[in-house]
């Protein structure tokens, strides 16, 4: 199989996993905290990676560690954190949304700090797929006025970090195999998620007698599996295949997913929202006409 065509099943995949994310961890925080939830998903997902390459981190050079370091921090550490934050004043459909504000950060930091090579079609994608995130944002303040929208500059540090790591996974760690990446960031992340866990109050919990709880902690065991641990290690691989915008660019389709969850939830949903998610598809596509170096 070509690559161009798995670039596409690996933006479908991505797009159901970490779309589905956005809705496991509104339920995680009806029974922990958000710094409990972002310790825990750091720190189960480091064990499953570490069951599945354990031998992978072999596989990276001693000058690539300052690499996965940095990219462990600003791409799966920090985020874990905020979206975790943000989703106790916004809803999960609506977080999705905001967080893909991520391609365009991702363009500017290429072009800025990575002479990333842009043409028009590329740049138009990404102006229509911001068009229609914007649309969508705009539809579900409407729709729910009672969130704290002063919560989405968590997303909007996080779609940041995103953008960061995404640029410096392309550039610094492409020829590094994927699980030994992911496997890299977690060990580096583990220390204080483990410190924050300890802090956080969660050893105090008793379990047994908490059915909210037990609830949290199987949808954070999902979260980790999938959308962490096999979400990583794929998003690792499409990064080494496609370009960093269009790589990014699945932030923009997982809105799709999340909002449905949402729905099934109880969330409001409108035709004015499908719409607006027919502009970022738009956008998707002429994202990937692109030739860059």
């Amino acid at each position: 199989m070509s690559n161009n065509n798995k670039k596409w099943i690996y933006l479908v995949i991505l797009s159901v996993i970490w779309g589905s994310s956005y809705i496991l961890i509104k339920k995680t925080l009806i029974g922990l905290t958000p710094l409990q939830l972002g310790s825990l998903r750091v720190i189960f997902t480091f064990i499953v990676l570490l069951i599945i390459g354990f031998n992978s981190l072999k596989k990276i050079p001693k000058d690539k560690w300052k690499w996965i370091f940095a990219t462990g921090y600003i791409g799966s550490f920090f985020p874990s954190f905020f979206f975790a934050f943000a989703q106790t004043e916004i809803d999960s459909g609506v977080a999705a949304i905001l967080n893909s504000l991520t391609p365009l950060a991702t363009l500017i930091i290429g072009v800025g700090f990575y002479k990333f090579i842009i043409d028009s079609k590329q740049i138009i994608g990404v102006i229509i797929g911001l068009i229609g995130s914007f649309f969508l944002i705009y539809e579900g303040s409407t729709i729910n006025p009672d969130q704290n929208f002063l919560f989405v500059g968590f997303i909007i540090v996080a779609s940041i970090c995103y953008a960061t790591s995404v640029n410096m996974l392309k550039y610094h760690l492409q020829d590094i195999p994927a699980t030994s990446i992911a496997l890299g960031n977690f060990l580096c992340i583990l220390p204080p998620a483990v410190i924050l866990l300890f802090y956080s109050g969660f050893m105090d919990i008793n379990i047994k007698e908490s059915p909210e709880v037990q609830n949290a902690l199987f949808y954070i065991i999902i979260l980790s599996i999938f959308g962490s641990a096999f979400a990583k290690i794929l998003f690792n691989k499409f990064i080494q295949i496609a370009s960093p915008v269009f790589a990014s660019s699945v932030t923009y389709t997982l809105p799709i997913v999340a909002i449905m969850w949402g729905f099934l939830d109880g969330e409001t949903i409108s035709l004015r929202q499908f719409f607006a998610t027919a502009i970022i598809l738009v956008g998707v596509f002429l994202a990937n006409k692109q030739k860059s170096s």
